[in-house]
């Protein structure tokens, strides 16, 4: 074996308290796997800005106790240097319902108390959403909720939280790794929890915790609108995750009685056994609960994903019937279709002084013609949930508060009490809009219907795209800047945002400064509304490409027509656009 990594090995094993861990090592050692070794080895995970999540195992480059407490030891140290009392301020702490959570939460309880920082430790699992909240609530100076939301079964994951209560941004992801290398290099201390609590260090957060979030969802200014909730029927699932008792709860509150929850899936379980991936998103994962809502007659399915922080959900289709296959009398609903209608509902009912939206470069555009309708003002930010609620906080003013943010992801914001994607509290607003409509006669497919025909049907789609290229060729981002395309798929480009340089091009030569982050994505829009955006990953020849086409609604058109329209055209753009870009 390589002295270099027998090097490596052996400075992890002389640091590695967990016995299972050190054995896995052990018996790689044993067994002569070197190449898994060398893996394992390679590096250690990247903390970045939504923290660490990895396959759980043992070795720097795996989820395990050590890495968490490494990485615990750099919070807790980059904490003291860049927030005043943060020490006393201390640190909520909260885990799901995977395997290995609860004790990485303990052992970074254990690290933080410690290097002398207060914690806060949720008694039991807790949605990803009431940390951030708890961030705010306890006016403490961070949070780290460990969870891979929805990520295979075989994953683990740690994200941290500012102090106000957003995702962590530039610089601290940065300034955080460092304190973790440092970390590295030593045994890292550990306080018992039986002696943390009882010097106080420690701090239990029980069902008064829980019950601050429940009522700051009661007493939510932009969650008043009852309006009939008993018309309202739904399924509901937590996916195996952690989100059920909360969703029950808060959905009772606002009045809703018939919801009907998935019980195969309603406990958490981190073996998620009855699903493949449990992402709301990947197919199949909602069929038991459109089933559920099948068997009630129910108008919605709705789900969160494990961790609670993502809503989706399936509608009732008008023309349902009994006898039909529950997949066939559903339909997911996008997460640009859930945000346009939650944004619009929302502005809807918000004060004067109340009207700032957010949405990602990469969702519909659509919500920013809804909200310049309505005078309200939608700023767009970078890829990502860490964007959109800092970028939300920084906009608003006395004049103009906050109201909502989501990205296509089926992650959504609502109001100011959580500064991150909130999956519970979107299920209550999403539930309230349904009851607002089902009293007036109408359904989501009138409401969707009527927004199509105000603004145009807006349809969006991604696709990543394996190119062919080597090592040393240009970026994919490098050779399409030095293409300079002026039309796709025969449409006219009318402008060319580049973020890397902050610019937006038009065809007649003038520029414009972008507020946005340097971030390596091109955006062209083209003269028939369509726009289609490109993020490269870096060296690999690979692309990600947003696409969205807009179509006029003819007035005779029904919402079916219209959408197949738009589909053949999506249909045309990709296949085109995909041609014309870069081979190597």
């Amino acid at each position: 074996m390589d002295a270099h990594l027998q090097a490596k090995i052996q400075h992890w094993l002389g640091l590695d308290g967990d016995p299972s861990s050190h054995n896995e090592i052990q018996a790689m050692l044993d067994n002569d796997e070197q190449r898994e070794l060398e893996q394992r080895f390679s590096g250690r995970l990247t903390f970045g800005t939504a923290g660490i999540r990895g396959v759980v195992g043992a070795g720097p480059m795996r989820m395990n106790r050590l890495v968490v407490q490494q990485t615990s030891k750099g919070v807790a140290e980059y904490l003291k240097a860049q927030v005043k009392q943060a020490a006393s301020r201390g640190v909520v702490i909260g885990y799901d319902g995977r395997h290995d959570s609860k004790q990485f939460a303990y052992d970074a309880a254990a690290v933080l108390t410690s290097a002398g920082v207060k914690v806060y430790l949720t008694e039991q699992v807790a949605p990803t959403p009431l940390v951030a909240f708890g961030v705010l609530h306890l006016k403490a100076a961070a949070g780290i909720v460990v969870t891979a939301s929805h990520n295979p079964p075989q994953y683990n994951g740690y994200k941290v939280y500012w102090e106000n209560g957003a995702q962590i941004i530039p610089p601290h992801d940065t300034g955080i790794a460092a304190r973790i290398e440092q970390a590295a290099q030593q045994r890292v201390p550990l306080m018992p929890i039986s002696d943390a609590l009882a010097s106080k260090q420690l701090v239990m957060l029980g069902d008064d915790f829980y019950q601050a979030y429940r009522d700051g969802i009661k007493q939510s200014t932009v969650l008043q609108n009852h309006t009939q909730p008993a018309l309202v029927s739904l399924a509901y699932t937590a996916m195996h995750g952690v989100g059920a008792e909360m969703a029950e709860t808060v959905l009772k509150d606002a009045g809703f009685t018939q919801v009907y929850s998935v019980a195969a899936q309603r406990e958490p379980d981190g073996d998620f056994p009855t699903v493949n991936f449990p992402n709301p998103e990947e197919a199949g994962a909602m069929d038991l609960v459109i089933a559920e809502a099948h068997q009630h007659n129910a108008m919605l399915a709705c789900a969160n994903d494990p961790d609670a922080d993502r809503f989706a959900v399936a509608v009732r289709k008008p023309d349902a019937l009994a006898s039909m296959a529950a997949t066939e009398a559903y339909q997911m609903l996008t997460g640009d279709q859930v945000g346009v209608l939650l944004g619009h509902y929302l502005l809807s009912h918000a004060p004067d002084n109340q009207r700032l939206t957010c949405r990602t470069i990469v969702s519909s555009s659509l919500l920013s013609k809804v909200s310049i309708a309505m005078h309200g003002v939608c700023e767009t930010t970078l890829t990502g949930f860490k964007w959109l609620t800092n970028v939300g906080m920084s906009k608003q003013s006395a004049d103009n508060q906050f109201l909502f943010a989501y990205e296509e992801a089926l992650g959504y914001t609502i109001g100011s009490m959580v500064w991150d994607k909130d999956g519970l509290s979107a299920l209550v607003a999403f539930a309230q809009l349904t009851a607002e409509l089902a009293s007036q006669g109408q359904t989501l497919w009138d409401r969707l219907e009527a927004i199509y025909r105000q603004h145009g049907y807006y349809l969006n789609e991604q696709v990543s795209i394996a190119l062919s290229g080597s090592d040393d060729s240009p970026t994919i981002g490098e050779q399409l800047r030095n293409l300079n395309p002026t039309e796709i798929a025969g449409q006219k480009i009318v402008s060319v945002d580049d973020i890397s340089l902050g610019k937006r091009r038009f065809a007649d030569g003038r520029i414009e400064p972008i507020d946005l982050p340097s971030s390596d994505v091109l955006i062209y829009c083209l003269d028939d509304g369509a726009r289609v955006i490109v993020r490269p990953s870096g060296t690999e020849p690979k692309v990600k490409c947003y696409y969205e086409v807009v179509c006029d609604f003819g007035e005779q058109e029904t919402l079916s027509e219209v959408h197949h329209r738009a589909t053949l055209a999506m249909k045309a753009l990709i296949e085109q656009h995909q041609q014309q870009l870069p081979k190597s």
